[in-house]
This record gives C-alpha cells, structure tokens and sequence, in this order.
C-alpha cells in the first residue's frame, strides 16, 4: 500500500511540472557561410537549416540538419596566342545529427551525417566531365551567443567519399577533405 502512495505522489508531482509554463525557445535556426577547403576549389559558401529535437533536456542540445556548399573557380591562361580555360564547379547537400552543449555565451558541439557531392570540371580544348558522389562527414564547432538570435560559429568538417575515377587524365581530387567554415545563424 506504501509503494502505491509513493506511486501516486510521484505522478501527480510528475504532472504538476509538466503543467508549469516554460519560457519559449527558438528550435529552428537558418545560417550562412563561408567556407575554406583543402582542394580546388578551395574558397566557397554555404546555407543551413537547423531544428532542434528533444528541447527539454537540460545541458545538451540534440538537432538535425541540413545543408548545402557551393564552390567555384575559374582559370584562364593564354600563351602564344592560344587561351585554355579551366572551371570546376563544386556542390554538396546532405543532412546531420547534432549534439551540443549550452556553456554560457559558447555552445559547443559535434555532429555526423550523410549526404552527395557533384562536381563539374570543364577544359577547354580537352575532356570535361561531371560525377556525383555519396559521403559521410562529422564535424565540430562552437556557437557564440551574444545575443539570442544571431550566433555566430566556427566549425571544422572532415568528409570522406568514394574517390573520382578518370574525370580527367591530369586532375586529382582527394576523396577526404577538410573544410573550415565561418558562418551566422539567425534562431527563430
């Protein structure tokens, strides 16, 4: 009979809690950035959309997310009257799970997802050719909070996929990549 008032007094006292207003925090967040790679190209930018799940807990923040990078650069050399040109184009979508933490002004955290990567190499008077690719990525960073909707971060992003075979004859492209991204994003 004790265990059954123990019981009882639990979920009644579980139930007042959950019935007290909680203050309304943002879960979606949308970003932008810039992005410096290993690999031509090596200078772009990127767009995020962010949400967060199971926003009760009370240190770590889980989320999900999903992104898109766009790189590219353009080379033109001319010699003795003759002008090659060289462009690769660059871009990646995919989606992650985050895990971070909530430490005063800086909120650090982690992540790994999946996504596909297609790249566009275009030489003049020589082969060109596009191919996509599946990766994996994780990544680490940290958010400042100087105020609440505007965060700043700073995150480094490891990707692995399946390596380029025969796009070109004389190009080669590292199948793991690192990436140093500066953004913002706007909480809503």
């Amino acid at each position: 009979m004790r265990l059954h008032k123990l019981l009882f007094a639990f979920a009644v006292f579980a139930f007042v809690i959950s019935g007290i207003p909680q203050s309304a925090a943002a879960q979606w967040s949308i970003g932008a950035s810039y992005e410096i790679r290993n690999e031509d190209p090596t200078n772009g930018f990127g767009v995020r959309l962010e949400r967060e799940i199971l926003s009760k807990m009370p240190v770590l923040n889980l989320g999900l997310r999903a992104h898109f990078s766009y790189f590219n650069d353009e080379n033109t050399i001319t010699q003795n009257n003759q002008s090659f040109s060289r462009e690769i184009t660059n871009y990646d979508y995919g989606v992650a799970a985050t895990v971070g933490a909530s430490i005063g002004l800086v909120s650090p955290y982690v992540g790994t997802g999946v996504g596909s990567t297609t790249t566009d190499v275009e030489i003049s008077q020589l082969a060109s050719g596009s191919e996509n690719r599946f990766f994996w990525n994780g990544f680490v960073g940290a958010k400042v909070s100087p105020i609440p909707a505007l965060k700043p971060f700073v995150e480094y992003r490891f990707q692995s996929a399946e390596s380029f075979s025969g796009v070109t004859q004389n190009a080669s492209f590292d199948s793991n990549t690192g990436r140093l991204i500066f953004g913002i994003s706007f909480s809503f």
